[in-house]
């Protein structure tokens, strides 16, 4: 019966109930308390607006509070096994499952089942949710939280240049020759001097080049305004220098940014920041597996030696080192000094490895 990594039925569901509702509760804390000193921050930046008024810091509210929950719920999953295992090891609890014939393992195999099931949900959640809820945060600030173009795969922001001219545009919509373009402008340079600058508020794909609607132009040497109306411009310009110009991985899925990654390869353009970002998708959520295996050493030693405290504290101090790994391969991602899968994986494997080293070495 001890060979079952689930020897009993009811205290396998007590446990499992009981970090749930830990994790449930830190993650509730930390959220309120985050999004209250976020808005604090930003809500001056919302009102500025005309127009603005509570409906837009609610609205702000709701677009900020996924992110912050993908963010935070692995620290929340790890302050949810401190709390649990340090209160079952206070009472006893962990002595008696002990004394039962239960392992280390056993005793922390119902926090992994839940952990693993917080993983998945936070997997969907950041799929579903927290990409869109980025993507449409992003283009609300990039247009001082003023309206912006209702249409899904919105790009805001871009910059692409055209020969010695470049080409600002407020929002991109679309893929392919599909692409509109919002709010254009146009610096038509010689020489590196500003000659002119030509403004239309919306253009679209015609052929190989790009027809603007209601367009105007400015002459710098005569300081006036000529209205051009229909033009088309930029031949040489191809709809991918607008998608592609910036690729946000926070705001795709999975198999978008795979996609986006394939279609930078093809136009010759590096990819392994996103690459690394991509597998980061899936060891971001799966982190929160590490998180029993980290905080455990909380749960073994004899409460009534005055250690209980110091085993939380090293608990705690694993799972942060975790998160500080974690950040600092990516960020050597980023710079190319690390390939693309050790970049997102190699925290994990490596915290998993001292988890379980720990784990055997003091307990098992």
């Amino acid at each position: 019966m001890t060979m079952s990594f689930f020897p009993s039925r009811q205290i396998a569901l007590y446990m499992g109930k009981t970090f749930l509702t830990r994790c449930i509760a830190m993650l509730a804390m930390l959220v309120l308390v985050l999004q209250v000193l976020d808005l604090l921050s930003e809500a001056g930046n919302v009102l500025a607006h005309q127009g603005n008024g509570e409906a837009q810091l609610w609205h702000y509210v709701s677009l900020r509070v996924p992110q912050i929950i993908a963010t935070f719920l692995p620290f929340a999953v790890l302050l949810g096994t401190l709390i649990t295992l340090t209160t079952l090891n206070a009472n006893s609890e962990v002595i008696s499952m002990k004394a039962a014939g239960l392992s280390a393992h056993q005793i922390l195999a119902p926090l992994m089942l839940v952990a693993g099931a917080i993983a998945a949900i936070s997997f969907s959640f950041n799929e579903r949710v927290v990409v869109r809820s980025t993507a449409t945060l992003l283009a609300w600030q990039a247009a001082g939280f003023g309206d912006i173009p209702p249409d899904s795969g919105v790009k805001a922001n871009v910059w692409v240049r055209d020969g010695d001219d470049l080409v600002h545009t407020d929002f991109v919509v679309g893929r392919g020759n599909a692409v509109s373009l919002r709010g254009i402008t146009i610096y038509d340079r010689a020489g590196g001097n500003l000659i002119a600058t030509i403004e239309a508020p919306r253009g679209h794909r015609e052929g190989n080049a790009w027809r603007l609607e209601n367009a105007k132009r400015f002459d710098v040497g005569r300081g006036s305004f000529d209205t051009l109306g229909s033009i088309v411009i930029g031949s040489n310009v191809r709809p991918d220098q607008f998608t592609l110009a910036h690729v946000d991985a926070d705001t795709l899925s999975y198999w978008e940014l795979g996609d986006a990654i394939q279609e930078l390869r093809a136009a010759g353009r590096p990819t392994a920041e996103l690459e690394a970002a991509r597998w980061h998708k899936i060891a971001g959520p799966l982190s929160t597996l590490l998180m029993p295996l980290l905080g455990a050493v909380a749960a073994f030693g004899v409460a009534r030696s005055g250690k209980l405290f110091v085993r939380a504290v090293i608990g705690m101090a694993l799972g942060f080192g975790f998160f500080v790994a974690d950040n600092f391969a990516l960020a050597m991602g980023d710079l190319g000094a690390y390939p693309p899968f050790l970049a997102a994986w190699a925290p994990f494997l490596l915290f998993l490895l001292v988890g379980e080293t720990v784990l055997i070495y003091t307990e098992e």
